[in-house]
């Protein structure tokens, strides 16, 4: 905008600014206002909003240093807004003031252009814009809530923002880099991308198919997911099974795109080296996934893609992963201790047994002073370890005689056979 400046008057650019984004409020609010409302309780037209902006700029340039006149006239507007709410109350038994809010923030746009860099008025006006036309959007969302999701934000906010800060950053075992706030630290960024799963899977993808609820499940929890999903798979008919099977790569293919995220928070050195790998990888479960996909012959039932696995926020949940920090941390300087670097790759495969996020984590902030190299390597052993027990748990579920079985095996080989071909080029290379 400075370029702008240049070329052309300020108070030219600033003024055509003022009373573009005036009448582009005011158009926004006089349809809703028409659609909500009707024309008799319209406070004014879209010119109103554009006259209210103009006043605003004249006001504030004929007397920038003490802001009387535009004070001024700011109270004017307030009286006359007050006296069309209480004429709205009184006959039409209107009780909104949206409508007088955004009077009030369009005749506040000409300090914010005039003093305010371009990006930052922009943003107001798209927000109000946006926050205009998503009236409905909210209302159906807040219709669509359960009775306990603010106190599931609550809880959130809780974890990240109270008690994150509050503990102390200091080694609890001389020896270990091992702190509350390091151990906490990875448990609220983890339960970070499981409540955002949470949400798409709630509020955005609620009467999704099966495929895009493996997906959005794989952010969170792909071995929940493939769980979920080989249970719900029974009563599926054949033609219907091929298609849970690409859900459940598709989780895992989210598998990796989460893990190259953690990465890139917790170690950028590590990133650089993985990050082609786990790339790759996504990429190679993706399209077994979609091969899968295509071989489906019956269309999937909405109903039974719903892999809810409940709120990821539960505060047991929590300490139960931050418990499982705290031991594999351990378990990785004292395996480092007594068994070298070969213990610690076979604590990599062992790990995928349970939960692989804790032991990948501690190895990313630097626990045991580990090698970029040896924790890319770990990490992606304890990946594939991790799919092939995922795999067991899809066979398990599925029960002995589920078609699902014969494409679960096709699939996941085919996956663990490209990763386990992955990491022999990873230690040549």
């Amino acid at each position: 905008m400075e370029k702008v400046y240049q070329y052309l008057p300020q108070e030219f650019v600033t003024f055509l600014l003022v009373t573009l984004f005036s009448l582009l409020i005011g158009l926004s609010q006089r349809r809703i206002s028409l659609k909500r409302e009707g024309e008799t309780t319209l406070f004014g037209t879209d010119r109103t909003f554009t006259f209210i902006g103009i006043l605003g700029y004249l006001l504030y340039i004929l007397d920038p240093a003490e802001y009387r006149l535009f004070l001024g006239g700011g109270a004017v507007l307030g009286v006359l807004l007050a006296l069309n709410y209480y004429v709205k109350q009184a006959q039409y038994h209107v009780f909104g003031v949206t409508t007088i809010i955004i009077a009030l923030i369009t005749y506040c746009l000409a300090p914010v252009v005039i003093t305010q860099p371009s990006w930052f008025y922009v943003m107001v006006v798209v927000v109000v814009l946006l926050l205009t036309e998503l009236k409905h959007t909210f209302t159906e969302l807040a219709q669509r809530m359960k009775n306990d999701e603010m106190i599931t934000l609550a809880k959130f906010l809780a974890i990240s923002g109270i008690i994150l800060p509050m503990l102390p950053d200091k080694v609890l075992i001389p020896g270990i880099n091992l702190t509350p706030y390091s151990v906490w630290l990875a448990t609220v960024v983890v339960s970070g991308i499981s409540y955002l799963s949470y949400l798409l899977r709630r509020y955005v993808f609620r009467e999704s198919g099966i495929l895009v609820s493996g997906i959005v499940g794989g952010l969170y929890s792909s071995t929940a997911t493939i769980s979920v999903l080989a249970r719900k798979s029974r009563g599926a008919s054949p033609g219907e099974v091929p298609e849970y099977a690409a859900a459940m790569l598709m989780a895992v293919s989210m598998m990796f795109l989460r893990f190259l995220i953690l990465t890139g928070i917790f170690s950028r050195e590590t990133l650089a080296v993985i990050y082609p790998y786990l790339l790759l990888m996504a990429g190679v479960s993706a399209a077994v996934a979609w091969w899968l996909h295509r071989h489906r012959s019956a269309r999937v039932d909405v109903q039974a893609a719903d892999t809810d696995a409940g709120n990821p926020l539960e505060f047991k949940v929590a300490l139960i992963f931050a418990l499982l920090f705290v031991v594999f941390t351990l378990l990785t300087h004292y395996t480092l201790l007594y068994a070298g670097t070969g213990g610690l790759t076979v604590l990599s495969f062992v790990s995928g047994v349970s939960d692989i996020t804790p032991f990948i984590l501690n190895l990313l902030q630097g626990t045991g002073n580990v090698t970029v190299g040896l924790v890319a390597a770990c990490s992606l052993q304890a990946i594939i370890s991790n799919i092939a027990v995922n795999l067991c748990y899809a066979l398990f579920f599925a029960g002995r005689r589920s078609p699902l079985r014969r494409w679960a095996v096709l699939g996941f080989g085919i996956v663990i056979a490209v990763h386990a071909g992955v990491l022999l080029l990873f230690y040549f290379i």
